[in-house]
C-alpha cells in the first residue's frame, strides 16, 4: 500500500521567491505527523501546496499513490479534511448548515441529504462537541467554538486524513487539550491520519508520532519527537536560548525558553 500522502521534493512559493524549497516526506494511514517552525518557515505554505492552493509549485504530491492533479477537488475532499486557521463567512449561517457543507464532496449534483449523509453531520457534531450548538447562528459563536465548527466540518467529510493549521490558535488550556485529545481519539477510533500544523510544541509532541521541523522553508529534521526536539537543534531554528526537559508524566520533550535576562543578553 502507497503512504496516504507523500510529498516529494516539493519547491512552492507566491511569485516572490520560493517560501518551501525541496521538501520530501510521507505520511500513512493512522499516522499522526505535527509540523513545526518559526513564524515563516513555510509551515501554512506547505499545507496550501499540499491543497492546490499555490499558483507555484515542482514536484510531486500523491494522494493514496495519485498524483493531487490528477484528481478532481470533489475527489481529494473525501480523502483530505482541511481545518483552516479561520475560514470568512458572509452570510449568518447556524453551526449545523456549516457543518452540513462538509457533505457536499459525496452528494450527487442537486441532490438532497440522505439518512446516512443526517447521521454524519450528527456524529460529527457530537464528535466535536456541537451537539447543543448545531441551531446557533455562527456570529454568535467565540474563536474557539468556531475552530470546532471548522473541525466538524472536516469530519462530515468522512477523511481519511486531516489537514489542521493552527487549529488551537485561538483555545484557553483546557480547549486545547479537549482538542488534542479528540484528535487522538479519531485517530485511534477510525483510523484517521492526521498532519498537524502547529506553534505549541510541547503540547503537540505529547500526541505526535513524528515532527517535520521545518526553518526557512526547508525540512531540518523528520523524525520522533524525543530525536527532533533538541536543544542545539531548537536553539538554531528558533533562535534563542532553550532548555529541553522531560514531561514527568510522559516522558515526551518539553521545551522552556530562556528569557534574555536571565542570560546576559540575546542567545550565544
Amino acid at each position: 500500500m502507497p503512504p496516504l500522502l507523500e510529498v516529494r521534493n516539493i519547491t512552492a512559493g507566491y511569485g516572490q521567491g520560493w517560501s518551501l524549497r525541496e521538501i520530501s516526506f510521507a505520511v500513512g494511514a493512522g499516522e499522526m505527523v505535527g509540523v513545526l517552525g518559526p513564524n515563516g518557515s513555510g509551515k501554512s505554505t506547505l499545507l496550501r501546496a499540499i491543497t492546490r492552493m499555490l499558483p507555484e509549485r515542482t514536484g510531486e504530491i500523491l494522494v493514496q499513490g495519485v498524483p493531487v492533479e490528477a484528481q478532481s477537488r470533489r475527489a481529494l475532499a473525501r480523502v483530505l479534511g482541511v481545518v483552516p486557521q479561520s475560514t470568512d463567512v458572509t452570510f449568518s449561517f447556524t453551526v449545523e448548515e456549516i457543518v452540513r457543507m462538509g457533505r457536499t464532496p459525496h452528494l450527487p449534483r442537486l441532490a438532497g441529504m440522505s439518512a446516512h449523509d443526517r447521521e454524519v453531520v450528527d456524529a460529527s457534531l457530537l464528535a466535536a462537541g456541537l451537539s447543543c450548538f448545531r441551531r446557533r447562528p455562527i456570529n454568535e459563536l467565540s474563536g474557539g467554538e468556531w475552530q470546532r465548527v471548522l473541525l466538524a466540518r472536516a469530519l462530515a467529510q468522512e477523511p481519511k486524513m486531516l489537514l489542521l493549521d493552527e487549529p488551537s490558535s485561538h483555545l484557553d488550556i483546557n480547549h486545547k487539550v479537549e482538542l488534542m485529545d479528540l484528535l487522538a481519539r479519531l485517530r485511534e477510533g477510525r483510523g484517521l491520519a492526521v498532519l498537524l500544523i502547529s506553534h505549541d510544541a510541547n503540547l503537540t509532541v505529547e500526541y505526535v508520532d513524528r515532527v517535520l521541523l521545518l526553518d526557512d522553508g526547508r525540512l531540518l529534521q523528520d523524525g520522533p519527537p524525543a530525536e527532533v526536539m533538541r536543544k542545539e537543534t531548537l536553539e538554531a531554528v528558533y533562535r534563542t536560548r532553550v532548555e529541553v526537559t522531560l514531561s514527568p508524566w510522559s516522558g515526551a520533550p518539553q521545551v522552556w525558553p530562556i528569557p534574555h535576562q536571565h542570560t546576559g543578553g540575546g542567545p550565544s
